[in-house]
């Protein structure tokens, strides 16, 4: 079997990760970037004796790269060595997709053009020659449909075709102004008689990066004791209206290109601009939005509630029988509580965390999303944040830790780091379980309007925070902010799926080992010292919950509560198993909780609210320490959620009691 390796480049929203999922299916995996942690995913395709390895690079419009995400696809495409690239052009935007073709030309690498989305071009009547299109860049073009699936196979076949062709590869060359080929040439020649400082980059590329301003590219060689002509000479002025020429010599090569491939016919009012008329209206757009998530809430509960009722009643079978077996107390207790409460905890909120990664990717993929984030960047303005740091508090909503990593997207610190301490206030997945369980209990046919408004709640927070700090510590406006909207798109039945099943894979991955041994610590606090009550206040766990109990009397916390929230911290969804071991063990934890005379609705909305802001998860705050860079702003981050979390409880609490006359 032999190994083609493929890198998969484009501009964000042309279906990269769609055929990276029809190329790979669920033979993929994903894992950090050397040196970074920027992920990319890694996958395999067979075909006959051949095994192609492809990664689908993080989506970017140039080389040129300022944020972490850039220069991550920058790398891989100059240091990694693959046998191809393949290039994913949306067949309604052609013209702005081949400005990074010309860039990825002048690598040398052999190249695909997999040209998709044909069909939204035929119905936008955009006529493609794609012949001429191929002639003209001298690089292979294959139409594909990658939700459809269509053209995978000739895609398959041309990159096997054009990865073992041992001819040199000849792309069409920018025609640049003889101001700046004259430049070139003196640089890359000098350039020839160091190559070995340059790496895998070949002199003449070289020569073209400097030109454009490569600053990183510009210190190396510095830093190697080169002195670069025309570079170290220069005017500053002059190497601008260089790099602007070389700006318009690719601009003008996609026209050219463009003009003489592809034909449109105006007139016709696409569907979608008349739907964006109405989802993304000043007015209507927020309220649309708030009313989408508001309903995928409550598809969540109410589509996995008949799993979790039945995962419970199979676990509860097995603890009946436990109980049954006639063995030593200890070690009955350390399997029917311990072990078989642990899985119970990790598997009974599996349904939960599905659903919502099978909506969520739903709205991805039909292009809401991004809607999403244009809608909400006039509210995020007016609060002091980027428009662009929208994206990761959606992203929030699945899982707090790949959230972080997408503010990597913003150039900005301060934008960084405003958006890095307000997405812990997204209700990540893992809080889901509480949510289910303390809605469900204490708030019956309600629960999905308590779990939305939690939802929202954790929105508000998130954007009042932002405003405080930008009012106080960072005064510098905000970026501004620019996006493309993806065209609408049919979700694709097979890429939701494939992206619930990995995503709710990781949290398997990522909080079942730690939830399962989180709640054996709460079992061995719960049981020792040996002789006591399990679970009783004369327990390890009720001594530690009993001593800090105080602190939180003021929210109405009792010292079960209080141990769930410590050892929420290892990961929220251990406070389920923590409580559960507590309480008795995890089928007949809905029960106890209801007949606890201490507990009462305003407090479990409280608890809930606590649980929400009051801290991230450990995996959390090691990847907001390791993009902060420091300590100083993770503790920032570890306290300010601390400090909002108990006063939205304690204002909760006492407002709510005032209410309701408790």
């Amino acid at each position: 079997m032999k190994d083609i390796r493929i890198l998969l480049a484009g501009n964000p929203n042309v279906g990269k990760t769609t055929l990276f999922n029809s190329l790979c299916g669920v033979h993929q995996h994903t894992g950090n970037y050397p040196g970074v942690t920027v992920e990319i995913k890694t996958g395999k395709r067979q075909m006959n004796e051949h095994s192609i390895i492809v990664s689908d690079l993080p989506g970017t419009y140039s080389l040129s790269a300022f944020t972490p995400d850039e220069q991550v696809a920058r790398d891989a495409l100059l240091t990694s060595g693959p046998d191809a690239v393949v290039q994913i052009i949306d067949a309604t935007n052609i013209e702005r997709n081949l400005f990074l073709t010309t860039q990825l030309m002048e690598i040398g690498l052999p190249m695909i053009i997999a040209l998709n989305m044909c069909d939204l071009a035929e119905e936008q009547r955009i006529t493609i020659d794609a012949d001429c299109l191929e002639k003209n860049l001298k690089i292979p073009v294959v139409r594909i449909v990658a939700r459809k699936g269509e053209g995978i196979e000739e895609l398959i076949k041309t990159i096997i075709q054009v990865s073992t062709n041992k001819t040199p590869v000849v792309h069409r060359a920018v025609e640049y102004p003889h101001s700046v080929t004259s430049h070139i040439s003196e640089i890359g020649n000098y350039l020839s008689a160091h190559v070995s400082l340059l790496g895998s980059l070949s002199p003449y590329y070289a020569a073209i990066r400097l030109m454009e301003g490569d600053e990183h590219l510009e210190k190396m060689l510095h830093e190697k004791g080169l002195t670069i002509p025309f570079i170290d000479t220069s005017d500053p002025a002059e190497r601008d209206g260089i790099a602007e020429d070389i700006l318009l010599a690719r601009y003008k090569t996609s026209e050219e290109i463009t003009t003489c491939s592809v034909k449109c016919s105006m007139g016709r009012v696409m569907p979608g601009d008349l739907i964006d008329q109405v989802l993304t209206h000043r007015l209507f757009g927020i309220p649309i939005f708030l009313s989408c998530m508001w309903f995928a809430f409550q598809l969540t509960f109410s589509a996995s509630n008949p799993f979790l009722v039945g995962i419970e009643y199979i676990f509860g079978y097995f603890t009946d029988r436990m109980n049954s077996v006639d063995m030593d107390p200890f070690v009955r207790s350390f399997l029917s509580d311990g072990v078989i409460g642990g899985l119970g905890s990790v598997l009974v909120f599996v349904p939960s965390i599905f659903v919502m990664f099978l909506l969520l990717s739903i709205l991805e993929d039909t292009g809401y999303l991004a809607r999403a984030a244009f809608v909400m960047d006039r509210l995020m303005h007016s609060v002091g944040l980027h428009g662009r740091s929208f994206i990761p508090f959606l992203i929030g909503f699945g899982c707090n830790v790949p959230a972080i990593m997408a503010t990597r997207t913003l150039q900005s610190k301060a934008d960084r780091i405003i958006t890095i301490i307000t997405i812990p206030f997204m209700s990540c997945a893992a809080r889901l379980p509480v949510y289910v369980l303390f809605a469900g209990v204490f708030f019956g046919a309600a629960a999905g309007n308590v779990i939305f408004f939690l939802y929202v709640l954790g929105i508000a927070v998130a954007i009042l925070s932002a405003l405080i700090f930008r009012r106080l510590v960072f005064k510098d406006e905000p970026s501004p902010f620019i996006m493309e909207l993806p065209p609408y798109r049919k979700p694709s039945g097979f890429a939701a799926a494939v992206h619930m099943w990995f995503k709710g894979r990781e949290y398997l991955k990522r909080a079942g080992l730690v939830i399962f041994g989180g709640v054996i610590v709460v079992w061995a606090l719960a049981t020792l010292p040996a002789g006591v009550e399990y679970g009783s206040a004369d327990s390890l766990a009720g001594i530690i919950g009993q001593a800090l109990q105080p602190v939180f009397a003021p929210l109405g916390f009792n010292w079960q509560l209080v141990v769930g929230l410590i050892f929420g911290f290892i990961a929220k969804e251990v406070v389920v198993g923590s409580l559960g071991t507590l309480y008795g063990g995890e089928e007949m934890l809905e029960s106890s909780l209801a007949a606890d005379p201490t507990l009462h609705p305003i407090i479990a909305l409280a608890y809930m609210v606590f649980v929400l802001l009051y801290l991230p998860c450990v995996a959390a705050l090691g990847v907001i320490r390791q993009e902060m860079g420091n300590w100083k702003w993770t503790g920032i981050a570890i306290g300010w959620g601390i400090l909002v979390a108990y006063v939205f409880a304690f204002i909760i609490l006492h407002v709510g009691s005032l209410v309701i006359g408790a």
